[in-house]
């Protein structure tokens, strides 16, 4: 029987999918992904595998799942089986180096930033900015690792301090874009489908997950409630909305949520992919979508493709 595989480490994010998978009758099964093993040439369970690992899994005590995941969905795919957000989606989704790169490549407008191993390096190479700028990590999410430097004396005292180096021990530096509005824009994005954008107010700090999860005690998450968080008045054919379509079409993105800033020039700079996208339940009424029922469809769709493609082969 084919079912619907979920690849997941945080148990507070699954409740949604999985309401929107039972209200379609579809047959499913969580893998708890923080570990495990898999017998590499035996040939995977029949269904569509949907990955929902965090890059910020580490911070829930489950830092090898991220590795543990990354060679499952490479064998997943070796042996032929369907991946939503698969192998290469994942690549980036744990890198924002790479995504910087990969928006770059594409025309799509970015911060400047430089990509920093090593305390020490940080002090020269933060030089090449004017104050403010911004740190973060590239393994990141949920604004992991994200402060905000208004004087090279206040970095210099962070980085001669005890802080925490980033998982994968690369910082970035990135050129600080201030919104006039006091926000950023979020575009959610299933199946090559603009869902909603959301405006989410950055007056709180940077740690900006819209999950409903998250704004009842998740530490890493904001704690003011749904009022950050409204439909922001954009749609499909918005230049940059096209954009990140032709993106996710060439770099095999199937869920994301992919955010900007608007500078005081009036430009709009693209700072980073979430894959492992959750949904805000108060915008989703404003915006009269159910972002999970949407990936739940997409599920739906990759079954029947999947089903359709093994009845084909045995045919012929």
């Amino acid at each position: 029987m084919s079912l619907v595989h979920v690849l997941y480490e945080n148990s507070a994010w699954l409740p949604p999918l999985a309401r929107a998978l039972d209200a379609r009758g579809l047959p499913w099964v969580a893998h708890f992904a923080a570990e495990g093993a898999f017998e590499v040439e035996a040939d995977p369970a029949p269904g569509v595998w949907l990955n929902r690992m965090s890059p910020s899994a580490h911070t829930r005590g489950h830092a090898g799942g991220i590795h543990y995941v990354r060679e499952w969905l490479g064998v997943l795919e070796e042996r032929g089986s369907p991946v939503i957000n698969g192998a290469h989606a994942f690549a980036l989704e744990v890198s924002k180096v790479r995504q910087h790169a990969a928006l770059r490549a594409a025309g799509i407008l970015t911060p400047r930033t430089i990509a920093v191993i090593g305390r020490d390096r940080l002090l020269e190479a933060s030089r090449s900015f004017e104050a403010p700028f911004l740190t973060k990590h590239n393994q990141g999410g949920k604004g992991l690792g994200v402060q905000l430097f208004r004087s090279h004396d206040a970095f210099d005292a962070w980085v001669k301090s005890d802080t925490e180096l980033p998982m994968d021990g690369v910082t970035l530096l990135q050129q600080y874009i201030e919104p006039p509005s006091g926000a950023i824009t979020r575009v959610e994005i299933v199946d090559g489908r603009f869902l909603f954008a959301m405006r989410s107010a950055t007056d709180g700090g940077f740690e900006l997950c819209p999950a409903d999860s998250c704004q009842v005690g998740d530490a890493f998450c904001p704690t003011s409630g749904s009022s950050r968080f409204a439909v922001e008045d954009i749609g499909a054919d918005d230049p940059l909305v096209t954009a990140y379509l032709r993106f996710c079409e060439a770099h095999r993105i199937d869920v994301a949520g992919i955010e900007y800033v608007t500078g005081a020039d009036g430009r709009r700079y693209t700072y980073d992919i979430n894959m492992n996208t959750n949904y805000n339940s108060q915008v989703e009424r404003e915006a009269g979508v159910d972002g999970m029922g949407a990936i739940a469809e997409l599920c739906a769709r990759r079954l029947g493709l999947a089903a359709n493609e093994v009845e084909g082969f045995g045919a012929a």
